[in-house]
């Protein structure tokens, strides 16, 4: 496996250890094809990091840490990779490190090797747990910026937040599906991937503020735990439409929307109003294809501006701490006024 990289950069990107690292590389028996395929990854991210890297100007590396599904990393790395040449001529080199479960310890192991190992700032999307806010304060302490994306982390010692306000987003939802709805019934299908993310607490809280004070005859069944996976959110689904003969709409908080659409079809009902976040290349086709009506979007490219700044910020040794959050706009996004990329 040919390459021209330390073998503890790529066990660093991998998140694997060196002697394994060694051992894939060496084509030496024992390796699991899981773990020959995290290699040969992390070896063609390092090369992606390479090609990016400038030899004018001062140079920034960060890292990018996610626990989200892949259609939605896939869309950080783009906003990224599209920013970072608009600061030059400082150049920003950055580390991707994205799972689309994490547990809560292996989340903070990865930000204490970041940590120890070096870098300019990490921009995190992760579970509000006492561990991973350890963490964060543990690199806030060593002087490396910690924006949080997406999905804030309040209470922690991190050094902003850049991403939507969440409540409102969750209340754009419960205007657009209670004046759908007006003075009818109807029972909203609210998918959540996991309850441990604040963003998506927050989105949810906004939406049940506005049904419970101006739309009380729409009711809510939620489902959670999907981890926006397809497979999962579309059983849990299948199983709330079962369970419940009346549900008629859906609130998608936390993605698998193409399996959400698929139970509704199943079972032969109509999801007579569908809203959904963040547009994706999975969400915009679905989008044009009429199966979704509303998508409540918020521009990446905009979130990683911001980060960029805030670590500029935190990294330009004048004592001063950036904002502490940097809300993007939420727009409504129809077929018909889909953002030019």
């Amino acid at each position: 496996m040919a390459h021209p990289f330390l073998v503890k950069d790529i066990a660093f990107q991998a998140a694997l250890s060196t002697a394994t690292v060694d051992r894939v590389l060496n084509g030496r028996p024992g390796v699991r094809q899981q773990t020959e395929a995290r290699v040969k990854a992390a070896i063609r991210e390092l090369e992606k990091q390479q090609s990016g890297l400038e030899i004018q100007g001062q140079r920034r590396t960060i890292d990018v840490v996610m626990e989200a599904p892949e259609r939605f990393t896939d869309a950080v790395r783009e906003a990224f990779e599209t920013e970072a040449p608009t600061f030059m001529p400082t150049t920003f080199r950055c580390r991707f490190h994205f799972a689309e479960t994490m547990r809560q310890q292996d989340i903070a192991q990865l930000l204490d090797r970041i940590r120890l190992r070096g870098t300019d700032g990490v921009v995190l999307k992760a579970p509000d747990m006492p561990e991973v806010a350890g963490a964060v304060a543990r690199l806030e302490q060593a002087g490396i910026p910690v924006i949080t994306l997406v999905t804030d982390l309040p209470n922690s010692a991190r050094t902003a937040y850049a991403g939507a306000d969440n409540r409102a987003a969750g209340e754009t939802a419960a205007y657009l599906i209670g004046e759908r709805f007006a003075e009818r019934s109807a029972t909203v299908l609210v998918t959540i991937s996991s309850s441990r993310f604040r963003g998506e607490e927050e989105r949810e809280i906004g939406f049940r503020r506005v049904l419970r004070e101006h739309y009380p005859a729409i009711r809510i069944v939620e489902i959670s735990e999907g981890h926006g996976k397809d497979t999962e959110t579309g059983a849990l689904a299948a199983k709330a439409l079962a369970a419940h003969a009346d549900i008629n709409a859906a609130y998608s908080i936390g993605g698998g929307n193409r399996a959400v659409l698929a139970a509704f079809e199943r079972v032969g009902r109509d999801c007579t109003l569908f809203i959904a976040h963040d547009l994706d290349h999975d969400n915009l086709a679905l989008l044009r294809e009429r199966r979704i009506h509303f998508v409540l979007h918020h521009d990446l490219r905009s979130d990683a501006r911001m980060a960029f700044r805030a670590i500029l910020a935190g990294r330009s040794g004048n004592g001063q701490k950036p904002a502490g959050a940097r809300l993007s706009a939420v727009e409504v996004i129809t077929p018909y006024n889909v953002p030019v990329a």
